[in-house]
């Protein structure tokens, strides 16, 4: 298939990135080395919408794969403090021990923060793109989309829902999880049209919709699916009383949804023509994968 050629191709070139880093920062101790394990396995799917949408505009992927790289120590930041105790108190994540139980809290809480920063400091490199004003933009519009206006503050609206004296309803969990996963989603969609100077709001569309039936296409995992996150993270959401797309629309018409959400992404791709087949293709995989 050509998206898993693609999606394999993308990890490898992501990891070959990642790795010649963390060598360079070999002196770094244990955080270093912690930085190295977080960001290891994964879907990958951020940074390879990064490198297939600057694709899209003849952006060489060594170039891009800086972008690519940003937005996955970002997403790895995001998972070692998630799983602290403070918030999810996880033992594991993708089948190995979390960073805080391999190692301790503090090294946990500074794993993160060094790969947040490390993220900021690939977007201002000049092997990324000549023009300054290129790089600022992916700065500041992944500063927005990490933060309290995405990321951080669909973390905190999550973390509010599980003490809510109700369950939020279809409109408020729409919103916390743009916000949660959504926005990085977006951004690295988005990430091809910035580096390129175009305009990014068809890639947005795309990446709106990818990143609403990524999620409704994991809380279906939650009740059909047997992974070990999957059911550890159903059984704290019911045992919260937190809501899910299954449970507000029921299981039929989520899978509806998530499929229509998919045909939505696809026909934001049209200014693209074939050049987005394999976008396309990821559409239709994150409605279909099995994990």
């Amino acid at each position: 298939m050509i998206l898993r050629t693609a999606l394999d191709a993308a990890a490898a070139r992501i990891q070959g990135c990642l790795d010649a880093e963390f060598a360079r920062l070999r002196d770094g101790g244990p955080v270093a080395e912690a930085m190295a394990y977080a960001t290891r396995g994964g879907k990958r799917l951020r940074g390879f919408l990064v490198l297939e949408t600057a694709g899209l505009y003849g952006i060489a992927a060594d170039r891009a794969v800086l972008a690519a790289a940003a937005v996955e120590c970002l997403h790895a930041y995001s998972l070692v403090h998630d799983d602290l105790p403070c918030m999810d108190d996880d033992d594991l994540r993708r089948g190995l021990p979390t960073v805080h139980r391999k190692w301790d809290d503090a090294t946990a809480v500074l794993t993160g923060d060094a790969l947040q920063t490390l993220a900021f400091d690939f977007l201002t490199r000049d092997g990324l793109s000549d023009d300054p004003a290129i790089r600022l933009a992916l700065v500041a519009s992944l500063a927005k989309a990490s933060g309290i206006e995405g990321m951080v503050l669909g973390q905190a609206q999550d973390i509010a829902a599980e003490t809510a004296p109700a369950p939020l309803d279809l409109a408020a969990i729409t919103t916390l999880q743009a916000n949660k996963t959504g926005a990085l989603i977006r951004w690295s969609a988005e990430a091809g049209a910035r580096l390129a100077g175009a305009d990014p709001a068809a890639l947005g569309r795309y990446a709106t919709a990818l990143g609403l039936a990524f999620q409704i296409a994991d809380d279906i995992l939650d009740v059909e699916g047997d992974a070990e996150m999957a059911g550890k993270r159903l059984r704290k959401d019911s045992d919260a009383g937190k809501a899910t797309f299954v449970s507000l629309l029921g299981l039929t018409a989520a899978k509806d949804r998530a499929a229509a959400l998919a045909d939505e992404a696809c026909a934001a791709l049209a200014p693209y023509g074939e050049k987005a087949d394999t976008l396309r293709q990821a559409a239709r995989f994150v409605i279909s994968r099995n994990h």
